[in-house]
């Protein structure tokens, strides 16, 4: 079997999240008509969520038949046969979202045997796509990115996000009470996706968060460290991503702020 040309499976996820990200554009001012809960009170998910996800099923197994897909809201198409899976979030940041909040996206990802090799993740209210090829780096809109320069944890601008469930956000409240005075700033944006893309390009120095899925960050993953930046997903489930000079010293701060909540 030939082996799946990377640079024909970006193309593929950039016209899917494309076109997801035109239909989820168009139908906002709607959105909020039929909303539903996925793991708690505060998970939601629209009907919008749904049809994003099955148009872009339709996109990718139109071209491809024989691929898997892994989606939020669908769960997993087939087994496949071809060797490539994508993963796939058809509207990261449903809350922003269906609240007018400007930070959302669609974000799709191609995995060959088991590694990402392409993600596309688009932000239509921006009008920005965001997307890398292994060993191709990372680009947004035609321009290469490169992860930020701070030297240090002390004046780097860290963005993370919280889980849904109340106590989980708890834990992760007292986790960053502690990480706080040993950077410049927090900021939480709600979009993994988007925060990975965000590391990638300068606008955060690093980034870390707890329990994310497979499509929360598999297309941003790709993104963030083809821009330069150390990816990891730490023992408890951490995702952490920040430049080669801060990446360390985030991860020891992270296990101390996690230590410290814990005997709380």
């Amino acid at each position: 079997m030939t082996a799946p040309d990377p640079i024909a499976l970006l193309a593929l996820a950039r016209q899917a999240a494309l076109a997801a990200g035109t239909l989820l554009r168009d139908g906002q001012a709607s959105a909020p008509a039929d909303v539903s809960t996925k793991t708690s009170l505060t998970d939601m998910v629209s009907e919008l969520d749904r049809a994003s996800e099955a148009l872009i099923a339709t996109i990718l197994l139109g071209a491809r038949p024989d691929d898997a897909i892994l989606g939020e809201e669908g769960g997993l198409v087939g087994p496949g046969t071809s060797g490539v899976r994508w993963v796939v979030d058809p509207l990261d940041g449903t809350t922003n979202y269906l609240y007018g909040f400007p930070a959302w996206a669609v974000s799709i990802a191609a995995e060959v045997d088991g590694e990402v090799v392409a993600g596309v993740v688009h932000d239509p209210t921006h009008g920005e796509t965001f997307s890398a090829m292994r060993g191709g780096g990372s680009w947004c809109n035609g321009r290469s990115l490169r992860v930020g320069g701070a030297p240090t944890l002390a004046t780097a601008l860290v963005g993370t996000g919280f889980g849904y469930d109340a106590a989980v956000r708890a834990r992760q409240g007292l986790e960053v009470a502690q990480v706080l005075p040993h950077v410049r700033d927090i900021r939480r944006a709600g979009a993994a996706a988007l925060d990975l893309c965000w590391v990638a390009a300068g606008r955060l120095d690093a980034y870390y968060e707890r329990g994310l899925q497979p499509w929360d960050w598999a297309a941003g993953m790709v993104i963030a460290r083809e821009a330069g930046a150390v990816v990891s997903v730490l023992a408890d489930g951490t995702a952490v991503a920040a430049p080669p000079q801060l990446h360390q010293a985030l991860v020891d701060l992270l296990a101390r702020a996690g230590a410290g909540a814990s005997r709380r």
